[in-house]
């Protein structure tokens, strides 16, 4: 591969979009879920679905870690941030997620609270050795593929027994997140969200490797096919999709081979395992408590926790009125069905992390225009978002 540019080619587009429509069965359904974010912004900014067939149709999924994170650990960054004593790092969209009362990070930064914003976790590091006399707390979020560097700063924490640094742990498990989906009442008992294949996440798959999912594939009978993020390879691991599910097989393939491979990044796997374990459970936004879907630090690094440093206790917290971004993380709703969205919600404005994250679907709808396409309702008071 030279140049991005192979992978968004229009002849080759259109030659995938034919081979598709001659392949789908038009006595059938397809609904194949897109669990990445990237997927989705790929999906909208390329206009992939306009060149599917009218019997397949893009499930939006959990997106990012942004979008999953509940309202209560937000709230527990927000009472880190107040903390005179407290410098907290953080990613750019987490600074604008809001939290109870939508309150936010970037909000706190403005009244006083010295929040800051990092691009890796080795500048919160060195954010902590500059400022000797601060708690410098690390707000690390992210699937599998952000959590080996916060691993290695925890690592590096310890080797320089630094005294003033710690991690806020929210990284959270892909497989055990696709588990429960699977095993949700609209999926399984009510049937309002069907899932016929699954679009696997490319980024977490390069560490993870494809196996975890092998145990889904078939205990659910669901094909998944791991996919880039570039249009082509959307349409072409829908193509694998849609012939596993006309051939009656349920396999995971990896369409993604120039990156991810079966057994993922050995190194990285044993990185995280030596610094991270499981947690018995962890609240996802939109999917409730998941059993064994997060991690937490290991007790050897408990010096470096901050739950433990400034006894955090996450109480429940629920999502703004009216807001439909947990619905749209199950795939049971659209952004369009969500009355806020485009009124009350917007980008410069925005009431669930749906429109937020960079990932989120309905950041997706609102930069790649597909809200133009229904009559909006008027716009509403912000009490409806109360």
């Amino acid at each position: 591969m030279k140049y991005v540019d192979e992978f968004r080619a229009g002849d080759l587009a259109h030659g995938l979009a034919a081979a598709i429509a001659r392949e789908a069965d038009p006595a059938h359904t397809y609904n194949v879920m897109e669990f990445c974010g990237g997927h989705t912004h790929a999906i909208f900014r390329y206009g992939v679905q306009d060149l599917m067939p009218a019997n397949l149709r893009f499930v939006h999924g959990p997106g990012c870690p942004v979008c999953v994170l509940p309202i209560g650990r937000v709230d527990n960054a927000l009472e880190l941030a107040c903390d005179p004593r407290v410098t907290l790092c953080t990613y750019g969209d987490m600074m604008r997620v809001p939290a109870t009362g939508r309150r936010s990070l970037l909000k706190a930064k403005a009244e006083g609270a010295d929040v800051r914003m990092i691009y890796s976790t080795q500048d919160a590091l060195r954010i902590a050795v500059e400022n000797p006399d601060r708690e410098v707390v690390l707000f690390a979020i992210g699937f599998e593929t952000t959590t080996p560097p916060t691993a290695v700063v925890l690592k590096q924490a310890a080797a320089a027994g630094l005294k003033n640094f710690s991690v806020f742990c929210n990284h959270v498990l892909t497989p055990a997140a696709i588990t429960h989906i699977l095993e949700s009442p609209e999926v399984r008992e009510i049937g309002t969200v069907a899932i016929d294949g699954f679009l696997g996440p490319s980024h977490v798959s390069s560490v993870i490797g494809s196996q975890p999912y092998e145990f889904f594939a078939q205990e659910y009978q669901r094909p998944v096919v791991i996919a880039g993020f570039e249009p082509l390879d959307v349409m072409q691991a829908t193509l694998m999709i849609i012939r596993q599910l006309n051939g009656g097989r349920h396999e995971v393939e990896n369409q993604y081979a120039r990156v991810v491979t079966r057994e993922g990044n050995r190194k990285a796997q044993a990185l995280v395992a030596e610094v991270f374990e499981l947690r018995s459970s962890f609240e996802w936004r939109g999917l409730g408590l998941v059993p064994y879907s997060a991690l937490r630090i290991r007790p050897q690094f408990a010096a470096f926790d901050a739950e433990l440093r400034f006894g955090v206790e996450t109480k429940p917290a629920r999502d703004a009125k009216s807001c439909e971004c947990p619905s749209i993380l199950r795939g049971a709703k659209k952004p369009t069905d969500c009355k806020l969205f485009g009124t009350v919600c917007t980008p410069e404005s925005p009431i669930g992390s749906c429109m937020v994250s960079s990932e989120g679907a309905c950041a997706a709808y609102w930069t790649y225009g597909r809200f133009r396409q229904q009559t909006r309702p008027a716009a509403r008071s912000t009490e409806a978002a109360a």
